[in-house]
């Protein structure tokens, strides 16, 4: 919808930039000061007049078109006013100088915060929230044949609306309508946190991105009991790999992968035994067992202990090993008939 006044010598034409085929229907208007025919009256006025939508996190633009209808230079000044907040708005122009016969556009840019539903500002004590907004537009020049300073004025009306995705659902006829998009946001506000925790639940069921509160619930899931004297984000690793770790409970590749993810030292799966930051050596050596040695071949006295491995940690740090805690680990993970050292380098 447009707006325009042909008085000489100058033209103005309001041009909204965002444009329903219907226009908003005004929330909580104050014209309960006013008398009943006068409050009709300014109704009808804003709805016929030049609306703008303006939602939330959304840019809008109202296009102001001058034109010059006399043969002399026109020197402009434009200035907004309302009953809105100025940090609302922003006026660019092309210059102030406009020529005869000439055509100059200068857009009025809206642009209201993301959460301005959920902030202070819109709830005001005592008072039902302001969602209509008039404002005015003055032109101020200097006739050149009078000399004397002419105002050309533009009104125009500012309707805040939520955003709503539900109307698409609806057959076009229906979508422009302002009633039944308010109505609609209703229950999509209700609705539409579940849709969206269901898209991302995934997200929920990952240690590593959900919640400090849902941590708990996922480590009783995989069975993994909670470590206090743990930080929060070596916990998170530890229940994302309980599975693996069970996977492999009572080998060397298990216990490896349980340290490294405990002492954040590497796996070094690409470095020989001896060099690794977690070197694990088995022992073979079964020792003297009677009734199963062979003379003279696997028989010998003070030989070393069955089912035996050796433990040796290479921290860059050596603060980052708690041995204490590497014992635990090791006699939870190892099998109950082996024996162990642990050697921290």
């Amino acid at each position: 919808m447009t707006q325009a006044r042909d008085i000489l010598p100058l033209r103005l034409q309001l041009t909204p930039m965002q444009v329903s085929e219907v226009a908003p229907q005004p929330i909580g208007s104050r014209v309960e000061e006013r008398s009943p025919l006068a409050s009709l009256t300014t109704i009808a006025t804003e709805v016929r007049g030049c609306h703008l939508p303006l939602y939330p996190g959304e840019a809008s633009e109202l296009l102001i078109q001058l034109e010059n209808l006399g043969n002399r230079p026109l020197h402009l000044d434009i200035q907004v006013k309302g009953d809105f907040p100025s940090q609302w708005y922003r006026l660019g122009m092309e210059g102030h100088e406009l020529p005869p016969r000439g055509h100059m556009e200068a857009v009025l840019y809206f642009q209201l915060a993301t959460n301005f539903f959920e902030s202070e500002d819109y709830y005001q004590s005592g008072q039902s929230p302001q969602l209509d907004y008039r404002g005015q537009i003055y032109v101020y020049y200097t006739d050149p044949e009078t000399g004397r300073q002419q105002t050309e004025v533009g009104g125009f009306n500012l309707y805040i609306r939520p955003r709503t995705l539900y109307p698409n659902f609806l057959p076009e006829i229906y979508r422009d309508v302002d009633f039944i998009g308010r109505l609609l946001k209703i229950f999509e506000q209700a609705f539409e946190p579940t849709v969206q925790a269901l898209d991302v639940l995934w997200a929920y069921l990952d240690p590593l991105m959900t919640s400090e509160a849902m941590l708990p619930f996922l480590a009783h899931w995989v069975g993994w009991p909670i470590n206090p004297a743990l930080t929060l984000n070596r916990q998170r690793y530890l229940i994302r790999q309980a599975i693996e770790i069970y996977r492999w409970r009572g080998t060397r590749r298990g216990l490896r992968f349980y340290l490294h993810l405990f002492t954040d030292l590497p796996l070094d799966e690409h470095l020989p035994e001896d060099e690794k930051h977690i070197s694990i050596r088995e022992v073979f050596s079964r020792g003297l067992l009677i009734g199963d040695t062979r003379l003279n071949r696997d028989s010998f006295i003070g030989g070393g202990q069955p089912y035996h491995f050796i433990v040796v940690l290479r921290p860059d740090n050596p603060n980052q090993i708690d041995k204490k805690l590497i014992h635990q680990i090791i006699e939870q993970e190892k099998p109950a008939f082996c024996t162990y050292e642990l050697y921290v380098e």
